[in-house]
């Protein structure tokens, strides 16, 4: 309870939020040493790459972003996607079911998810939407193929078609195995969107989201795919909380392992957000990991980041999960 007063406090004292264009949330950079320049000031954003990267945002005229993405050319691979839950977004008018009925959408007539690549990105440095994961392998580590494994996930966005639709682009893809996609992965989709996201009752109140899988070291990547796209040897999840003027933080490593957690808990890969930055770097020890939730101004971020596991898990409601 003291941290959340201190930090209510700070919020309040620092004045640190806006509403951009977009609906989503910018920092007003009070004593924040590396934020993002103001096209990327939303605080669901990472610090953005200086390497041969863009960031790719789909969005709808009704419900404003759908998510971002950093995306690194010469990887061909997605370093993380950034989205967030409102009052306003987390609606649910869209069933993925839907797409089985021949529904036509983007120029096309789907009579199923409307897998295909993204008109954002060169195709070249796409995979192709079928064969690509579902025939490649690694099995010393028990990998038979991959699944299409969504990083915003469809479910977090069923707002509109629309929304839904931009989902199934394959820069929102990385090949996952069927147990780890279907499994755990899906478990922690779950808690982030109906524990959290989908309970946003405040009118400014949100949850950010940033997801992603490791590509930046070889020694956190597990294989490549038949044409060499990276298949990531850890994922990750952070999550950014502002309610009633407070803000609160988590986030879970996870490897990318093709088993059964039937019995695991979520709380086994719960970590602080400080502690998901370290993950994130390589082993060499070089600053070169994820700068999470930057445009915080820095007070606020070092407290938020550094909370202890049992304060967390009494914030999240994760003592028994």
């Amino acid at each position: 309870m003291k941290l959340l007063k201190v930090l209510s406090l700070l919020a309040m004292t620092a004045v640190i939020a806006g509403c951009g264009d977009n609906g989503e949330e910018k920092s007003q950079y009070s004593g924040n040493a590396n934020k993002n320049i103001d096209r990327y000031a939303g605080l669901e954003f990472p610090h953005i790459s200086s390497g041969n990267s863009s960031v790719v945002t789909h969005s709808t005229p009704e419900y404003g972003i759908t998510y971002s993405l950093e995306w690194d050319h010469t990887r061909k691979a997605q370093r993380w996607t950034c989205y967030y839950f409102t009052k306003q977004n987390k609606v649910k008018n869209w069933n993925r079911n839907n797409w089985r009925g021949g529904i036509n959408w983007d120029g096309k007539n789907w009579n199923g998810d409307p897998f295909q690549k993204d008109p954002k990105i060169p195709y070249a440095e796409q995979p192709n939407v079928t064969g690509e994961f579902s025939g490649s392998s690694y099995p010393d580590k028990g990998f038979t193929y991959f699944q299409r494994g969504h990083i915003c996930a469809s479910e977090d966005r069923v707002a509109s078609m629309d929304a839904n639709g931009q989902t199934f682009y394959m820069s929102n893809m990385f090949p996952q195995g069927d147990k780890f996609n279907t499994g755990i992965w899906s478990t922690m989709e779950s808690f982030v969107r109906n524990d959290w996201g989908r309970n946003i009752t405040g009118a400014n109140d949100t949850l950010f989201v940033v997801k992603g899988g490791t590509i930046d070291h070889e020694d956190q990547i597990l294989c490549r795919t038949k044409s060499g796209f990276i298949v990531p040897r850890y994922f990750f999840m952070a999550l950014l909380l502002k309610r009633n003027g407070s803000y609160q933080a988590m986030g879970f490593w996870i490897e990318h392992t093709n088993e059964s957690r039937a019995n695991a808990k979520l709380s086994d890969y719960l970590v602080n957000i400080r502690t998901l930055e370290e993950k994130s770097k390589s082993r060499t020890g070089r600053n070169d990991g994820i700068d999470f939730f930057c445009n915080l101004p820095d007070d606020i971020e070092n407290a938020v980041e550094t909370q202890d596991i049992a304060t967390i898990k009494r914030l999240w409601n994760l003592s028994n999960k």
